[in-house]
């Protein structure tokens, strides 16, 4: 059986943003003032700001890879999960309760859209 058409178009929507938001933004503006104050403002010293910023370009990539095993997909979502929980949790305790503290929520909404539309579409074609 093949995926429905609006069950890929929401994958990929879903996916691109992700791409867009986890490994464009981050590789175009993490070494900006901006980008390291950011990182330094929550109490992180700058290389982990550089390493964080290499493992999501490296997850993004892996992430609107179609061919790529389902296991190693699994442990890009994981390790997405964790960074946007974490990425709450640290805006949490040095800011409070604003924007920035949720916004690492919503971009999770957003990971587990397509998440679970993956798994639809992965299971469509193991079905057909």
């Amino acid at each position: 059986m093949k995926p429905s058409k609006s069950t890929v178009i929401i994958y990929w929507a879903a996916t691109i943003f992700i791409f867009l938001f986890e490994g464009v933004m981050p590789a175009l503006y993490s070494q900006s003032e901006l980008g390291k104050e950011g990182v330094r403002h929550l109490g992180y010293p700058d290389y982990f700001g550089v390493a964080l910023v290499i493992f999501k370009i490296a997850g993004s990539i892996l992430l609107v890879i179609p061919s790529l095993p389902k296991r190693v997909k699994e442990w890009v979502y994981a390790g997405f999960a964790f960074d946007f929980i974490f990425a709450c949790i640290s805006h949490w305790a040095v800011d409070g309760r604003d924007f920035q503290t949720f916004m690492p929520l919503i971009i999770l909404a957003v990971l587990i859209t397509s998440y679970v539309y993956y798994h639809k579409i992965y299971s469509a074609k193991e079905i057909a």
